[in-house]
């Protein structure tokens, strides 16, 4: 994803400012209950403080950290204001970071949410652990987030900040439907920002 310090301290920046509406025929496609989000295959859970140990363990990964967070690598107590950032923004706007899991697994196989993008709107984020590539897990979890953020949130637009030497996270965003807008410098080189609107 974006190659740019994800928040105050290195942490993912997660908003704060509330939305509210009805489902659309399009949110009813993935079942929330509890801000619960569930696909076809994956189950994505929000962040708790129980999921500190295993959020930490995959965010130090050096596959997972090289794009998402320019490889720096995220402390305890910066994990630990993640989740309680995650909390707050779900109790105040329905979104925030997800866990993935598969439905009938229990090993984490990624993360996936929703984090301001400066002060444009918010930008979907993920991340899947190595073992988990290649079977289609990001874009059927980032998915989810979009259609519940367009659907259920009905946010007006989606957006993402991708490394362009992210193919396989470029790739991702497109089969999200989303388009690219700008090109900016970020740390790792030039990223693009795309979006999808309602």
């Amino acid at each position: 994803m974006g190659a740019r310090p994800p928040g105050p301290g290195g942490r993912p920046r997660l908003s704060r400012t509330a939305h509210t509406g009805r489902a659309s025929a399009q949110a009813r496609s993935v079942a929330s209950v509890n801000h619960t989000l569930t696909t076809r295959r994956l189950v994505l859970r929000p962040a708790s403080t129980q999921d500190h140990a295993d959020l930490l363990a995959h965010w130090i990964t050096p596959d997972v950290r090289r794009f998402l967070f320019d490889g720096a690598i995220m402390s305890p107590a910066e994990i630990t204001g993640t989740i309680e950032d995650s909390a707050r923004s779900f109790a105040a706007a329905g979104y925030g970071l997800w866990l993935i899991r598969e439905r009938d697994g229990t090993d984490l196989v990624g993360t996936a949410g929703l984090r301001p993008l400066e002060d444009l709107g918010p930008e979907v984020i993920y991340s899947v652990a190595p073992g988990a590539w290649g079977q289609g897990y990001a874009t059927e979890a980032a998915r989810a987030v979009v259609v519940h953020a367009l659907g259920a949130l009905e946010l007006p637009e989606v957006l993402a900040e991708v490394d362009e030497g992210n193919a396989a996270s470029v790739a991702v965003i497109e089969r999200l439907g989303m388009t690219r807008f700008e090109v900016v410098p970020g740390v790792l080189g030039p990223m693009g920002r795309y979006r999808r609107t309602r």
